[in-house]
């Protein structure tokens, strides 16, 4: 299918290649037709022009010795015309002379010589020229009549060499058209024979660049990119199949033992009340795990559909305090509200509350978790452009070499694979916050503590509930 697409690019990129080329042939030509028949039309009438005067010379001289040098000097001295006229015509008045009944011109001619001095007129390829010469205060009309044969031959000469050199380069530019069509495609071509070569199964491939030719560097970098993320998706896809299905096979194959074992025989009430009570903590994780699954999975959805409330993002932070307080009684989470604004304007969000508190909280519970209830400090600030959310504990720090994959769901690090936890919290935390356009950045250092910042900027936050 891409090659049929392909070769009627081709085709169409010679086809306009030679349509261009006709037209500006056939422009050309019109251009140096009409130029060479200018040329030639006035170079013809400088010649009768000439004659004229000499006609006129002859008719005015008595010496006949003059006569007789003007008449050798008209048949010798200038080119012979075909079938060349000559009249002189006595004008009486501004508008009467004597007519010649063998000339057979418009009277408009006659008219516009008496006016300006000086005409011409062509019928049939026979040029008359009409000029006015005085002598004696008599004014006269001489006029010269005759063919331009040679200016005809070398026209259709021309025409001739135009018609077959036309052609030629018509033959010419189809030739260098398809190569031109060859070139461009070539490195196309090229580029989709490569793409057709990777699939699912060798995503690490990549397309060669292209020298010389920006746009199509451009578009081979781009392809690249797009394999790059698209290879890193099936990596982290192919970890999230794994690590949730080890996450979910190991309560259900827990509670599967357990109930196995108790339906083998007879037990005392106390076995019973510790394998239940095993079967409802590891019941308990399972449902936590779905529970945690499917909100990541709802924020996949579109983000319009997300955005529901208008929220104080100070309120926000004290409710999910509210609700830490609950879960870690001790817990020495510091919300510093000091530097916030006093308009309670600049701390507005357009937001999925619960999504956003949830997200908010699975930051600090980490904050809580992973500094063993050491001091997490929330600090909040505000103006027009920004708000600003950054989370600081004092906990066990995240290794420079796990920071790349904090955002896959499931992943956990060496050091905090000794703390209870699925690895799904930030990945989530990170979905939500980037559903409300918000950015998150994590600073960390082993054994020191870590930086988390939400950086919700003014211009990419969400508005469509703010007018309602």
């Amino acid at each position: 299918m891409w090659l049929n697409y392909n070769m009627n690019i081709r085709k169409k990129i010679t086809f306009t290649y030679v349509a261009l080329s006709t037209f500006s042939t056939l422009l050309l030509c019109v251009l140096v037709f009409i130029m060479f028949r200018q040329n030639n039309q006035y170079h013809f009438l400088k010649r009768l022009e000439d004659r004229a005067k000499i006609v006129a010379s002859i008719h005015f001289q008595n010496d006949p010795e003059k006569i007789r040098y003007y008449s050798n000097l008209k048949k010798n001295g200038l080119e012979e015309l075909i079938q060349e006229e000559e009249f002189v015509l006595k004008v009486n008045s501004e508008n009467s002379f004597e007519y010649n009944v063998n000339l057979d011109v418009p009277n408009e001619f006659y008219t516009h010589i008496l006016q300006s001095g000086r005409d011409w007129y062509e019928v049939d390829d026979k040029y008359y020229l009409g000029q006015i010469f005085t002598e004696n205060d008599q004014k006269y009309i001489v006029i010269v009549a005759a063919r331009d044969r040679m200016g005809k031959n070398t026209l259709v000469f021309i025409v001739r060499i135009m018609f077959f050199g036309g052609i030629g380069f018509l033959l010419l530019a189809f030739f260098f058209g398809r190569v031109l069509a060859r070139r461009v495609f070539y490195p196309v071509a090229r580029i989709t024979k490569e793409v057709q070569r990777i699939s699912a199964s060798n995503l690490h491939n990549r397309l060669p660049q292209v020298k010389n030719s920006p746009e199509l560097s451009d578009l081979t970098a781009t392809f690249n990119g797009m394999l790059d993320r698209l290879e890193t998706s099936f990596e982290i896809q192919a970890n999230f199949i794994n690590n949730a299905s080890h996450e979910l096979k190991t309560p259900i194959t827990t509670i599967i033992a357990e109930a196995e074992i108790m339906l083998l025989k007879d037990r005392k009430t106390e076995e019973y009340i510790n394998s239940l009570s095993t079967i409802y903590n590891q019941a308990s994780r399972l449902g936590n795990l779905t529970e945690s699954l499917l909100k990541l999975t709802q924020t996949g959805y579109d983000g319009k559909k997300q955005v529901q409330d208008i929220a104080r993002i100070d309120e926000l932070l004290l409710e999910v305090k509210s609700d830490i307080d609950k879960i870690y009684p001790d817990n020495r989470v510091v919300i510093k509200l000091n530097f916030a604004p006093e308009d309670s304007n600049l701390l507005l969000i357009p937001c999925n509350k619960p999504l956003l508190e949830l997200a908010i909280n699975n930051i600090i519970t980490n904050g809580v978790k992973y500094s063993d209830n050491n001091e997490v400090f929330v600090m909040l600030t505000a103006n027009t452009e920004t708000i600003k959310i950054a989370i600081n504990d004092i906990g066990i720090g995240i290794p420079p070499e796990d920071i790349p994959h904090l955002y896959e769901p499931f992943f956990r690090g060496k050091i905090a694979a000794k703390y209870n936890g699925y690895g799904l919290g930030l990945p989530l935390a990170m979905k939500i916050i980037r559903m409300h356009n918000g950015e998150l950045q994590v600073q960390s250092e082993q054994e020191k503590g870590t930086i988390v910042t939400i950086v919700f900027k003014k211009s990419n936050i969400k508005n469509s509930n703010v007018d309602s």
